[in-house]
């Protein structure tokens, strides 16, 4: 696989683990990385009047050291601009001793319109912002609407988070190592990415299950293999059974959405569980759904018992209080050989039910046997249920969303343009398909019904919470303008067609 993502310590060691076992040494990688570039400047700009190569001190910048020497050696005219010299006897100093082209400091940057900037000065490893002469560098960069190739990643750019640290070159094409960095997939760094090009410096798929990473781009290669596919023999409640909570009479559509996309990913039968006063509108809407009553616990105890339901939804649309507490609180108690829970969505107003008492919540989805929990909170949700580890500007969302998983015991989906996916055994995906014609009222309530539905065909909750989101967003984005929340159900079909056809095949 090539969707692992490498921290930037992570990709140290992994530098450091391929020189040890060969054949390359550390400036044979630098030779790669810097061909890989040079490929790409020749490739997509081949119209530039002149290349500028801005290099920094240490491995970034001797790439852009090799850089500039091949692309000198293909006729280029190549301008090159240095901030500190490379440590004597390092792999940056010997690129430097190889180069010819004669170089300045990056202290008297200056270009002209129709040139392109190789922006090799600090790369992923980044750890402070950019300030002085680097900074300038951007300033002019940036005024004069110069195409930027970025070495590894844009510098400002953290590789850990994707914060911009101070500020950040804004590149066209950035290419980069082995495998990509958090900070590639993770906003606001992502968005001054640009393409992004994975180049194979001779660091081998060995190299990297050795460090063994647990941070993934999110994407059909880590969990295509186990997406349900329904048997020739197969049954309804075979392929499971969801259900999802409804609010009162006024607030009733965001449960039928859930619960419609449940059954569109796949559940063979999907119940709407609504108060008493929530029954006649319901019945009005609703033909393949089922309906039953649920007002209390009572209720909730009879329908498991009698219809063995496979997940659950509770929030879209319910209310924040007590009830919402006691139901979700009663499907984390039962315990699997009970009855046939796979898992418990909370998302919207049962994520807030708990903001008083989240610790209640926590515990119940610690205890042996509890049905699995995932939590789809917007930043505004999770910083009621986390509010210590929200707070914390100083780790990245990835590392919020890991946070949060191990203390709640729970699948977090940490929601937005650069949504997380965080298992409490360490897993994360980054996921990077998103549209902005998702941001409609309704859209989470159809999320949460995607993962109701995989998780009652018995897909792990992991795997589940992580299919529904890349699904929720490629509908969206085939889709396009105009979408609403109604549309979604049946987008998603031509995704799973799709998906299911490439299933079959693998």
């Amino acid at each position: 696989m090539s969707n692992e993502l490498l921290s930037p310590a992570e990709m140290a060691e992994a530098d450091r683990l391929a020189i040890a076992a060969g054949p390359l040494d550390g400036y044979g990688l630098m030779q790669r990385a810097g061909e890989a570039v040079a490929a790409v400047v020749l490739a997509r700009c081949p119209a530039a009047k002149q290349v500028h190569v801005l290099c920094g001190p240490g491995n970034n910048g001797g790439d852009g050291y090799v850089v500039a020497r091949l692309l000198a050696e293909a006729g280029v005219d190549v301008a090159m601009w240095v901030s500190g010299e490379p440590r004597a006897d390092s792999d940056a100093a010997l690129a430097a001793a190889e180069c010819a082209v004669d170089r300045q400091s990056l202290s008297a940057f200056a270009a002209d319109p129709g040139s392109l900037v190789v922006d090799a000065l600090y790369g992923a490893g980044l750890s402070k912002p950019l300030s002085g002469d680097a900074a300038r560098a951007v300033e002019t960069v940036t005024d004069l609407d110069l195409p930027v190739v970025a070495v590894d990643l844009p510098s400002g750019v953290s590789g850990e988070s994707g914060d911009i640290l101070g500020t950040a070159f804004r590149a066209t094409v950035t290419v980069t190592f082995a495998r990509k960095k958090p900070g590639h997939l993770l906003l606001p760094g992502r968005e001054r990415c640009g393409e992004v090009v994975l180049a194979d410096i001779g660091i081998g798929d060995g190299i990297i299950d050795q460090v063994a990473p647990r941070t993934f781009e999110n994407g059909p290669s880590l969990w295509q293999g186990q997406l349900p596919l329904p048997a020739v023999d197969t049954h309804k409640y075979r392929r499971g059974h969801a259900s999802v909570f409804s609010g009162g009479p006024s607030a009733t559509g965001a449960a039928r959405l859930s619960a419609l996309a449940a059954a569109r990913s796949g559940a063979g039968a999907v119940t709407v569980l609504s108060p008493a006063n929530g029954m006649q509108v319901n019945a009005t809407h609703l033909t393949s759904i089922m309906l039953s009553k649920a007002d209390t616990l009572a209720d909730l105890g009879e329908f498991l018992g009698d219809r063995r339901p496979s997940s659950f939804v509770l929030g879209p649309g319910f209310g924040v209080g007590e009830k919402a507490r006691d139901f979700a609180l009663a499907l984390l108690d039962v315990r699997k050989g009970e009855a046939s829970i796979e898992g418990v969505v909370l998302d919207a107003d049962g994520i807030t039910s708990f903001r008083d008492a989240p610790e209640s919540l926590f515990e119940a989805a610690r205890q042996p046997g509890a049905p699995s929990l995932v939590m789809t909170p917007h930043e505004g949700e999770f910083g009621r249920l986390f509010p210590d580890i929200a707070g914390d500007k100083t780790i990245s969302k990835l590392a919020r969303a890991r946070a949060a998983a191990r203390r709640a015991n729970a699948v977090i989906v940490y929601k937005g343009a650069d949504s997380v996916i965080a298992s409490p055994d360490g897993r994360a995906a980054i996921n990077s398909n998103g549209a902005p014609w998702l941001a409609t009222a309704g859209s989470g309530d159809v999320l949460s019904g995607i993962t109701a539905g995989l998780l009652a065909q018995g897909m792990p909750a992991f795997e589940a919470a992580c299919a529904a989101v890349w699904i929720h967003a490629e509908a969206g984005s085939r889709f396009g303008p105009g979408l609403i929340a109604e549309d979604l159900p049946q987008a998603i079909v031509p995704v799973l067609r799709e998906l299911m056809e490439g299933w079959g095949r693998s």
